[in-house]
């Protein structure tokens, strides 16, 4: 299965992609620096902020910085993933900035529930916005 994460709200893009691998699928979540993050822009930057400098530098909790690792992270959890069963569902994840040259020909599957048209207010947050907010590197996709 194949996900094209656009405008999609990344937690509920998350627990269809977790029950999904759960289930024993294959789950590709492409375009993963256009999904949405709901809230306000300031409660989110600060709550992902004040992660970024907890704990210690070499003994964590780290906080991922690319957008593709970010979304994997976010997906990681919603499935029991210290479990042996739950170490193969998260094998079973992949996730990808852009649209890789592999995935091109074949159909993308959008979610209509988690479409970010379904949000009441106008608060979302990239993915890519808050990755380059915590220290990651600005970059420029070529589609």
């Amino acid at each position: 299965m194949i996900i094209d994460a656009k405008d999609l709200i990344l937690g509920r893009m998350a627990t269809y992609a977790a029950k999904k691998a759960i289930m024993g699928e294959d789950v590709t979540i492409i375009n993963c620096e256009h999904a949405a993050i709901s809230g306000n822009k300031k409660s989110i930057l600060e709550k992902y902020l004040a992660q970024l400098h907890m704990g210690q530098p070499h003994q964590g909790p780290y906080t991922q910085t690319r957008p593709d690792k970010f979304v994997r992270r976010v997906v990681r959890g919603m499935i029991p993933w210290k479990r042996s069963r739950g170490k193969e569902v998260f094998k079973r994840i992949k996730c990808y900035i852009g649209v890789p040259e592999e995935f091109k020909d074949t159909k993308a599957e959008s979610i209509a529930k988690a479409n970010i048209s379904k949000l009441p207010h106008y608060n979302y947050m990239y993915v890519h916005d808050l990755c380059q907010h915590l220290g990651g590197k600005k970059w420029q996709h070529k589609n």
